[in-house]
Parts: structure tokens; C-alpha cells; sequence
């Protein structure tokens, strides 16, 4: 199938992808445009992947309030550069992120910040809750793992739904800005306050 300009234009409109980029992805798609979109999304997040590993000494910390001053958020986003950390992107990220820990109540950012303790104990409490059901262990097993991902994805940051956009998790919108961008970004740290609550 010919590649025509119209399409390229249209694909770079939704895509912000570079002309060379777009091309490529419509042949490798027979110039469908949502699988084009697809292709770049995954090229995209394979380039921002390799970017990890670079030192984030940038940044911002974003404040959220809510509920007339009853619950608030501090963030801690990092990058590479000032000039990064000033960009309108970078600003909306880092409120989307406030914004979604004030809204699902993380506690950690990913599940390599669980300690081994508290995951042996909700382990303990999820086979307590699936043993009297009478199904053989390897089942019991399966429906352990299944509940404890289950808790991953609820207590994780980088692994909880967008409030904004059900179609992605956070790790998924931090890759895109990553690959948007060009620099490593780093959501550093987080605390949550709710007034009342037990500390």
C-alpha cells in the first residue's frame, strides 16, 4: 500500500512522531492508523526504557489539596534537566501524579518497595481466606498469586489505573513522557495527609 503525505500528517497530528518515524510505522502497518499508533506507542516505550539508567538531579515538587484543605499530597518528580522540569508536560505530569495519589492512596511506588515482610503477611491472610474452600493447593496457589497481584496493583503507584485515562497505568503514562521528552524521569517520593487520620 502507497504511504501518502495526508497520512503522515495525520499520524504525526496524534502522535507528535517525527515524519521518517511515521512513514516507517504505516508500512510496517499497511497504513493502518491505529495499529501505526500502536507500533510507535511500543517504539517509543522500548526507547524511554533505555534511558533508566541516567541521573535524574532535576525536577519539581508539586503540592495537591482537596476536600477544602481535609487531604493533601507532596510529590517528588525528578528528571535530568531545569529545562525539562520546566516544561509544560513535566508541570502536568507531576499534578497528574499528585493528583492520583491523593485519589487511590498509594503506598509504595512499585512492589520492589514492599518489604518481604508485609508481603509474607498478606500472603499469610490470602491463603488463610482460600484454604477452607477444599480445592487442591496448586489452585490455592494460583488464587494466592492472583489476590497478591491484586494488592500490587492497588498499593502500587507505577502499577495503578490513570484516574484520567482507564486504557493506562502509571508506569505506562511516566514511559510516554519519558519517550516524549528525551530524559530520564523519576517519581521519586511521596506523603499523603488526611486530616484525622491515625499516624
Amino acid at each position: 500500500m502507497e504511504i501518502n503525505a495526508q497520512m503522515v500528517k495525520e499520524l504525526r497530528e496524534k502522535t507528535s512522531a517525527g515524519v521518517m518515524d511515521c512513514k516507517e510505522a504505516l508500512k510496517m502497518n499497511a497504513g493502518n492508523l491505529e495499529k501505526a499508533i500502536e507500533y510507535l506507542r511500543k517504539k517509543g516505550i522500548n526507547a524511554a526504557s533505555s534511558k533508566f539508567n541516567r541521573q535524574t538531579l532535576s525536577g519539581k515538587v508539586e503540592s495537591y489539596i482537596h476536600l477544602y484543605g481535609k487531604l493533601g499530597v507532596l510529590v517528588e518528580v525528578n528528571c535530568e534537566t531545569d529545562f525539562v522540569a520546566n516544561t509544560e508536560e513535566f508541570k502536568e505530569f507531576i499534578k497528574n501524579i499528585a493528583m492520583q495519589i491523593a485519589a487511590s492512596n498509594p503506598r509504595y511506588i512499585t512492589r520492589k518497595d514492599i518489604p518481604k515482610s508485609i508481603i509474607e503477611k498478606e500472603k499469610d491472610i490470602f491463603y488463610a481466606q482460600v484454604e477452607k474452600s477444599g480445592k487442591p493447593a496448586p489452585i490455592i496457589e494460583k488464587i494466592v498469586e492472583g489476590k497478591l497481584e491484586k494488592y500490587f496493583q492497588e498499593n502500587c503507584l507505577m502499577e495503578q489505573i490513570f484516574i484520567r485515562d482507564n486504557n493506562k497505568n502509571i508506569e505506562e503514562l511516566l514511559l510516554e513522557l519519558i519517550a516524549k521528552l528525551g530524559e530520564n524521569i523519576l517519581i521519586r517520593r511521596f506523603a499523603r495527609f488526611k486530616l484525622g487520620e491515625e499516624i
